[in-house]
């Protein structure tokens, strides 16, 4: 896949307001492309499920039919862009909800992967632990340095060359979240909003 980028509408962000819809773009994302049936037994859905949450998301422009890999019983699809970003203003009110629904769920579903890799760490080899990281920082900034730090660190990655022809080559993930600490900025210091 094309190192390609999606950054949607309001509109369009409303398909990604479902963890489901968030696992099924990953998983085409990762694994390239498959069928509803195979969906569905990798998400624990049924085909009838999954071919309407298929549907929402090509409708909404982040996965595509792979139509010469189909044939008259079986439809493939595979996704439109290798990653989703969300653009950097403040939405109204309405389109603030459809952000925040969002987020929910790429929360629900990084906290997922983040769970199982921490699971998963004593079962894999020694330099796949060593290369891994599971670290916090915290640091006192003002909004615009936090945000050239975030710019940088999105920059790096990009710069990041993939290495598709090495035999122990494997698909590595890296979760970036920058956030002011819960609770300073908002006033509120149980981090908790209503």
């Amino acid at each position: 896949m094309e190192l390609t980028s999606i950054t949607p509408t309001p509109h369009q962000l409303k398909a990604l307001t479902h963890p489901v819809r968030l696992r099924m773009l990953g998983l085409l994302r990762l694994e390239g492309p498959a069928t509803a049936t195979t969906l569905a037994g990798r998400l624990g859905l049924n085909t009838g499920a999954t071919s309407y949450h298929l549907r929402q998301l090509a409708t909404h422009g982040f996965v595509e039919e792979a139509s010469e890999l189909g044939n008259a019983r079986d439809r493939w699809w595979r996704a439109a862009h290798r990653s989703t970003t969300t653009a950097n203003t403040t939405p109204d009110p309405e389109e603030r909800e459809t952000l925040e629904a969002y987020l929910q769920s790429v929360a629900v579903v990084m906290t997922e992967q983040l769970q199982r890799a921490v699971e998963e760490l004593p079962l894999v080899p020694q330099d796949w632990a060593e290369a891994s990281t599971f670290s916090d920082w915290v640091l006192r900034l003002t909004p615009r340095k936090a945000a050239a730090l975030v710019g940088a660190l999105a920059e790096a990655l990009a710069t990041v060359e993939e290495d598709d022809d090495a035999d122990d080559a494997e698909q590595f993930v890296v979760q970036l979240a920058a956030f002011p600490l819960p609770g300073h900025v908002t006033g509120d210091p149980t981090g908790t909003t209503t």
